[in-house]
């Protein structure tokens, strides 16, 4: 199997896609876009790494880190706050992983417009 040279641009948006899903797997996105389950683990790792933070922690906002917050009224607010803004996160993947599908298909269509206009002259 050859070995595959993703840009660092790439690598980072994969890394920031599994950081900013809820509930993501490495298996999950890895499969979405493409890479091996591996590499993608390898990227996260190295992010976190350069960025200070331990490698096995949890994505920021996740259900697990923010089980640990003590009760009370603040926390709450944290807590809904912490919600609320993971559910942004979610959002902006769809967004994202959207409009890349959609990017795809103009490209598909405006292929298959072309060949089939080659194909009627």
């Amino acid at each position: 199997m050859a070995l595959k040279d993703y840009s660092d641009e790439f690598r980072a948006d994969a890394v920031a896609l599994y950081e900013s899903t809820p509930g993501a797997t490495y298996k999950g996105i890895a499969a979405d876009l493409a890479v091996s389950r591996g590499s993608l683990r390898e990227w996260v790792v190295r992010a976190r790494a350069q960025r200070g933070e331990a490698p096995g922690r949890p994505p920021t906002g996740s259900t697990t880190a923010r089980s640990q917050q003590p009760a009370g009224a603040a926390d709450e607010a944290a807590e809904r706050i912490a919600q609320l803004e993971a559910r942004v996160r979610e959002l902006e993947a769809s967004e994202k992983k959207l409009t890349t599908e959609r990017d795809i298909l103009r490209k598909a269509a405006k292929y298959f417009a072309g060949e089939t206009c080659a194909v009627r002259r």
